[in-house]
């Protein structure tokens, strides 16, 4: 289970890119934009699709990947939630990805 504070202050992180929500379900988190999943918060950690756009973006400590459960896919981890930057960098690029995969 995920401290709600740390979610709350995940979702400040990421809020520069774009308007980001997170909804418990399952006795933690995913991160929404627009109404799509565009990650999850478990277990006090981000985890974020595995999209080919992040790759070149990840920091070398968040380019490992594990499921946020057991049972479901392997996202990547990322550890640096501090940087506002380099998480709203990421989330937006998630996030871009979801919205032109529309079209």
């Amino acid at each position: 289970m995920s401290n709600p504070d740390l979610v709350q202050y995940i979702v400040e992180q990421a809020s520069r890119a774009c308007e980001v929500s997170a909804k418990k379900m399952f006795g933690d988190y995913c991160l929404y934009y627009n109404g799509k999943v565009i990650g999850l918060i478990c277990d006090d950690y981000l985890y974020l699709k595995p999209l080919p756009q992040l790759q070149p973006l990840l920091h070398e400590c968040d380019q490992r990947m594990q499921p946020p459960y057991d049972g479901a896919k392997p996202h990547y981890v990322i550890s640096d939630v501090d940087d506002r930057d380099y998480v709203s960098l990421l989330v937006k690029t998630v996030a871009e990805s979801i919205k032109n995969k529309k079209k």
